[in-house]
């Protein structure tokens, strides 16, 4: 059995404590809190759950493994953490290969997915709030939807305390500890040390400001959120306005239903770089106004909505733009 030490208790780093734990290690988790930390990724109204990620099957198949797994959370902990609106794709022209909305539908349809296609009569009697004719293609899974991320947090940081994770907050990573060559642990920012065999580095957009040497392959960046009052909710209930992505390969736009008393819009698209802790950690007026501008377009009853909250969240994006999860060939004690 090895001493784990997990740096980071969002989304990544709590499961995987779960899941080492499980294994049967001893599993330390470092946080410098609170719990949600309110400037974590993970931590929002609502974050997507979903299977269409183009022509990229391999992370179809990761979330067709992770699905049933939310399922599963729902019944164990009592708790509706998951909730499985479906995803609709939209396409302002008619789908052609190569675009994200037709590989999404071509590979969701050669792995069985009970696809609905769409056309802009459907799009415009299932979904009314959704500019008529605007959209004149598109899809409905209905295996996908969103998660209550900040609650998810707060009830599986509890699990893995349930389960005999040992949680250390107010712990703010300084650097590793090594010896000889080796880790031997993580220093904090007080100079207190943990002791473990094994660090796992689960802190998203942190990670290349406290591991500068991976600068290099990392990069973080931050993407505007709204969160929009409607002035009739009843028009964004899921069964009328489910998870969405809008032409999201060119706009970067996807949106929620109404949750939490609120509609959140918000972007995915190159972002600006800079740190989870910078001062420039905000939404600007030109994020604004393009969302207005998009809104104006295309679900043109929410444009003037009241903006009740925004926020930035962070991505730590890869060089590749793929996935990591591995040892550092350098070191090889840290994942």
């Amino acid at each position: 059995m090895a001493r784990i030490i997990v740096v980071g208790a969002g989304i990544n780093g709590v499961t995987a404590a779960i899941e080492l734990k499980k294994r049967g290690h001893e599993v330390v988790l470092a946080d410098p809190g609170p719990l949600p930390h309110p400037l974590a990724a993970s931590t929002d109204i609502s974050k997507a759950v979903r299977a269409a990620y183009g022509p990229d099957e391999d992370y179809t198949e990761l979330a067709e493994r992770c699905i049933p797994i939310w399922r599963k959370w729902n019944e164990q902990l009592g708790v509706p953490l998951y909730h499985e609106t479906g995803v609709v794709f939209l396409s302002r022209r008619r789908m052609q290969p190569g675009d994200f909305e037709y590989e999404s539908c071509r590979v969701l349809e050669k792995r069985d997915h009970k696809l609905e296609r769409l056309d802009s009569a459907k799009i415009r009697e299932r979904y009314p709030a959704f500019a008529a004719g605007y959209f004149r293609d598109g899809f409905f899974d209905p295996d996908a939807g969103y998660v209550e991320s900040g609650r998810v947090i707060a009830t599986l940081v509890q699990r893995a305390k349930s389960l005999g994770v040992e949680l250390r907050e107010s712990a703010s990573f300084a650097a590793l500890e090594e010896s000889d060559s080796r880790i031997t642990g993580i220093v904090l920012q007080d100079r207190r040390r943990i002791v473990g065999d094994t660090v796992v580095v689960a802190a998203g957009a942190w990670t290349p400001y406290l591991l500068h040497f991976t600068r290099k392959f990392f990069r973080a960046t931050g993407h505007p959120v709204f969160h929009l009052q409607p002035r009739d909710p009843d028009l964004f209930l899921p069964e009328r306005f489910p998870f969405f992505g809008a032409d999201i390969a060119t706009t970067g736009y996807y949106g929620f239903p109404f949750n939490q008393g609120v509609v959140k819009i918000a972007n995915h698209g190159p972002g600006r770089e800079m740190s989870p802790d910078s001062a420039e950690r905000s939404v600007t007026r030109d994020e604004e106004e393009a969302m207005r501008a998009f809104l104006r377009s295309t679900i043109p009853v929410l444009a003037d909505a009241p903006i009740v909250h925004t926020r930035v969240c962070m991505y730590c994006d890869t060089h590749d733009g793929h996935f990591w999860i591995a040892r550092d060939p350098d070191r090889p004690a840290l994942v």
